[in-house]
């Protein structure tokens, strides 16, 4: 069976984008600062408020993989040990790439992929056009074609759910968390052009989640 581990990071369009209509909407139940922020930090997190700016794949068995990230230049460049290739490129063009490359893979693997990744890809595809290869959404019970680790180690939602850098750091596998920003930093760094940045650290979380597959797969897949 050829596998492949996936994950996106994603920003959200600046709220002034919107018309004053979705504004308000987006913002109506939203009185005081704290909640005015909050709200605007969940804009990062739909396909209609937010786009992605970089998919990272890997092949666990060998290591290789590819992050294609949206960068104002298009610079391309390859990891130390050889093994990962960062390219830039628009967020269509990191969506077509995806679609091309999924579809060759019989199980695909990620971190919360059901809630998040996969119908984000498949909606922000949508909106721009793009048609999807395969079903990213399948049977919700049942690991073969799509493993999603949270709902693994959770048991579906029986025990409690933690996230990718406490699982990480309970099975003793490093995270791109200890670099000293998180996911929540993302938006600002990609303002600032940072973009190498946030490719490598997409990377970084599809190399956690590989190793925590790695460990799911060797003491907790029971067939």
């Amino acid at each position: 069976m050829t596998k492949i581990v996936f994950d996106i990071e994603t920003t959200a369009f600046p709220l002034d984008s919107f018309d004053e209509v979705q504004q308000q909407y987006l913002m109506k139940f939203s009185e005081t600062d704290a909640e005015k922020e909050e709200a605007i930090r969940k804009l990062n997190l739909s396909a209609l408020t937010a786009q992605v700016i970089a998919i990272g794949m890997l092949n666990p068995e060998t290591n290789a993989g590819k992050v294609l990230y949206q960068s104002d230049e298009k610079i391309s460049w390859s990891s130390e040990d050889g093994t990962i290739e960062y390219i830039a490129e628009t967020e269509s063009g990191i969506l077509k790439w995806f679609w091309e490359t999924i579809q060759r893979y019989d199980q695909f693997i990620t971190f919360n992929g059901r809630s998040f990744d996969c119908p984000f890809l498949m909606l922000r595809s949508a909106l721009l056009g793009i048609k999807p290869t395969r079903n990213l959404m399948p049977p919700r019970y049942g690991n073969r074609v799509h493993c999603d680790l949270l709902e693994q180690l959770t048991f579906y939602g029986v025990s409690r759910k933690y996230n990718l850098d406490f699982f990480c750091k309970a099975f003793g596998i490093p995270t791109p968390k200890d670099k000293g920003f998180t996911g929540l930093d993302l938006p600002e760094m990609f303002r600032a052009k940072r973009y190498k940045e946030i490719a490598e650290y997409c990377m970084g979380d599809v190399r956690a989640t590989a190793s925590l597959y790695r460990k799911w797969d060797e003491f907790l897949n029971i067939e």
